[in-house]
């Protein structure tokens, strides 16, 4: 699955940035990638350990695209195993507050009940929405 913009409408200058942020965390992986490098350097197997469910094609592919965006820096030594270590770049820990108002939002999202509950929170702060009347089953 591709994450550019497909659209043929120019971008609009308000929204630009988010699409281009987008652009480059934008996937099923990648959040969780920079999420787990913020703790520090880590080793491919590492990090494949800690993203359960990703497959070795596609942890690759979301690396070399976080890489390839100036995201990720990817060291390699030069030894017998081989041994290959992935950091977040300066662009790459600029990130971190976008992750922590993602936490904070997902924390609340998850307390209003996940997505049935937002919705039903939603409804019921509408104007619209009748109220409960006091004593009434």
């Amino acid at each position: 699955m591709s994450t550019r913009r497909s659209a043929k409408v120019p971008c609009q200058p308000e929204w630009c940035p988010i699409e281009q942020t987008l652009g480059v965390i934008g996937g099923v992986w990648k959040v969780i990638i920079i999420r787990e490098l913020l703790t520090g350097t880590k080793r491919y197997g590492r990090l494949h350990h800690a993203l359960r469910g990703v497959t070795h094609k596609m942890l690759t592919q979301q690396l070399r695209e976080l890489e390839s965006a100036g995201v990720v820096h990817r060291e390699v030594y030069l030894q017998v195993p081989p041994k290959v270590e992935y950091s977040l770049t300066p662009l790459g820990l600029g990130l971190e507050p976008i992750l922590q108002a993602m936490h904070g939002w997902g924390s609340e999202f998850a307390k209003a009940g996940g997505s049935d509950g937002a919705v039903r929170q939603h409804q019921r702060d509408s104007p619209g929405y009748p109220k409960r009347i006091p004593g009434a089953i």
